[in-house]
Parts: C-alpha cells; sequence; structure tokens
C-alpha cells in the first residue's frame, strides 16, 4: 500500500469509512482507523516515518511491544506493526 506525505490512516476497509490506507481484510479484531503513519522529510530532505495509534480498541503493536495512547515513534525501513491480528512491515520509499 503506497503511502504518501503526511498523515496516513490505516484501517480495515469498510463501506462508509473513508480513510487514504485502508486494507482488504476480514480481521475484525483491526479497526476502521487503526493506527497513523506520518511521513516529512526533515531539513536535509530525508523522509521520517512516525507511527501512532488513531487510537484502537486492540492497540498498536511495533515490533511486538505496544505503543501507549500518546505513544508518537520513529520507524525506519524494516520496522513490523501489527494491528489487530494483522502485520505489516514498513518498506521505506526510495531516497531521491
Amino acid at each position: 500500500m503506497p503511502l504518501q506525505e503526511g498523515d496516513n490512516v490505516i484501517g480495515r476497509r469498510c463501506v462508509g469509512t473513508s480513510i487514504n490506507t485502508p486494507i482488504e481484510s476480514g480481521d475484525m479484531s483491526m479497526d476502521r482507523r487503526h493506527c497513523i503513519i506520518n511521513i516529512k522529510r526533515n531539513k536535509q530532505g530525508k523522509l521520517v516515518y512516525t507511527l501512532r495509534d488513531a487510537p484502537s480498541l486492540t492497540g498498536t503493536f511495533l515490533m511486538n511491544e505496544i505503543l501507549g495512547d500518546k505513544d508518537r515513534v520513529r520507524i525506519e525501513d524494516g520496522a513490523i506493526v501489527t494491528i489487530g491480528a494483522t502485520t505489516f512491515i514498513l518498506h521505506a520509499a526510495e531516497q531521491e
């Protein structure tokens, strides 16, 4: 799923819920708005990825560690994120 600069709301695809990064899934433990990955450029022009919970009912996990309600965690290429019973790996964009 391609991500764009700014907030990328990630969750279970459901008719009537508008999010920019829906996941086709029957995983009912994944919220429709589960987590957010923010992408911005630092002063050197490098992309910086930050993960936070949306908040969700079952929590967002980074490398099997649950994020707190207010946590905003910087993530790198290869980060393993679990939302509900679904796990995905961040593949960061090639830097120009």
